[in-house]
């Protein structure tokens, strides 16, 4: 009886968050609620609910997680201050005399927008308003268009340094530590969240590159859907070096040093994260960008998007407890272990489900909800925590991308002209869905493109 409350607990909590009500107030609220009415039958023991101030203070307390708003402020200090926006203005005039050329720049900077923020939806929303317009206008097929920046927008989750692999690499880690106690091991060994960086930089870049295949494919065999951009235009540009040092040598040169000490052992992401930010605020004074005005909102989306996350982390702290409460881990694990195929069967299922969930729930929730649940079981069948972390990640891209619910969409959706169809984005980002579904079958059969870099560097 109780697993199925168990279930049942599930099955409520995407319910109420599928009414439009926040997300971290319907986890906890629902996990509160089953709580009591299991108390009241005799179902539940409250017992599980003396652990939520030990889970509090161990969020509070963990060092890795404040590398998150750190992550933010420097993604969204380059965003605010134009140096985006810069990016993308001279990166369009070194590919534009090429077909294709505009599109492949909107994918270098949606690559390093990425490794900024990090963040989806605000890489797509910039990506929409600043580059949407000027393709349209300069003759691009809409459906290319939009699949382009929808596509290099959901970069962020798993171009490192992404605040998607930090949450992941956090949540693997305690996994990876419980799968191993359950298995008797009490020395257990360690993932750390440079790990998942070193682990998705070579998938990340190889995504890259397909996408830019694509639409060199599309320059050769559809022209006329991917123009080059006018000689005119092109030749009231003066001083192009200048500009690409001014523009695109700086950035990434900060993400090269966030990334680069990381992945060396010379700091933690959260050390990294905190040089990234600094730096992210020299970039904007050597813009000439740099005011109080734009620091006050920086400050401000920051703390938005913080408190978004470590609220969500405490309510899904809070509806895990009640969740194992009701045995529901115990459950997931028969069904898993049952399941034809065993590990990879196993894994097969959990992919399906996750990436359906990505069309509903946004990573944070299935990050902290539900890959703590099934992460234990498939690392403790012998999965390797970083190559699981990363297809996990991977999969979540993918489902953000995915009509009719992907996240990405509804991004691009708010910010793109009237003459853009909501068909013509669903119809866009089909070839990119194809090559991303390529990319995990490929990271599937060859998990050495996950792990042969943190083995090279760190074994």
């Amino acid at each position: 009886m109780t697993e199925y409350l168990s279930l049942l607990l599930f099955v409520a909590a995407v319910g109420v968050l599928l009414m439009g009500y926040s997300v971290a107030f319907s986890l906890a609220g629902t996990g509160l609620l089953f709580a009591g009415i299991g108390a009241v039958t005799g179902h539940f023991d409250t017992v599980f609910l003396e652990a939520i101030p030990n889970r509090l203070f161990g969020v509070m307390n963990n060092e890795v997680l404040i590398a998150v708003p750190l992550f933010v402020f420097m993604g969204v200090m380059l965003e605010k201050s134009k140096i985006a926006e810069e990016l993308l203005d001279t990166m369009s005039v070194m590919f534009g005399p090429m077909r294709g050329g505009l599109g492949i720049s909107v994918t270098v900077v949606g690559m390093l927008l990425a490794a900024s923020t990090g963040i989806v939806g605000a890489t797509v929303v910039t990506m929409g308003l600043l580059s949407l317009p000027t393709m349209l206008r300069r003759g691009y097929d809409p459906q290319v268009a939009t699949g382009v920046i929808c596509a290099s927008g959901t970069l962020g989750q798993i171009i490192p340094p992404s605040i998607v692999l930090v949450l992941l690499g956090d949540v693997i880690s305690s996994a990876y530590q419980q799968a191993q106690l359950d298995q008797g091991i009490f020395s257990p060994e360690t993932v750390t969240v440079g790990d998942l960086f070193l682990g998705a930089l070579v998938p990340g870049l190889l995504l890259v590159a397909a996408y830019i295949a694509y639409l060199i494919g599309k320059a050769i065999f559809s022209p006329h859907t991917v123009p080059a951009i006018p000689k005119e235009e092109r030749d009231g540009v003066t001083n192009l070096g200048a500009r690409i040092l001014k523009a695109l040598v700086p950035p990434i040169l900060l993400i090269g040093l966030v990334l680069g000490s990381i992945l060396g052992g010379f700091a933690t992401p959260t050390e990294a994260a905190a040089v990234g930010a600094v730096g992210a605020i020299a970039l904007s004074i050597f813009n000439g960008s740099f005011s109080f005005s734009i620091m006050k909102e920086v400050m401000r989306s920051t703390t938005q998007v913080s408190s978004m996350v470590f609220i969500i982390l405490v309510g899904a702290s809070i509806f895990s407890l009640v969740f194992r409460g009701y045995g529901g881990d115990d459950m997931v694990r028969d069904f898993l272990t049952d399941l034809p195929g065993g590990v990879w069967g196993a894994l097969a299922v959990v992919m399906l489900v996750m990436f359906i969930l990505g069309f509903f729930l946004d990573f944070i929730e299935i990050t902290f909800v539900v890959v703590p649940i099934i992460a234990p079981i498939l690392l403790a069948m012998g999965l390797d925590p970083i190559w699981l972390g990363i297809m996990i990640a991977l999969n979540l891209q993918t489902s953000f991308l995915t009509p009719p619910f992907g996240f990405a969409l509804f991004y691009l959706r708010g910010v793109a002209p009237d003459s853009v169809t909501t068909g013509q984005i669903y119809r866009g980002v089909i070839p990119f869905i194809i090559i991303q579904l390529m990319m995990l079958a490929l990271l599937a059969v060859w998990p050495s493109l996950a792990t042969w870099l943190p083995e090279i560097v760190y074994g």
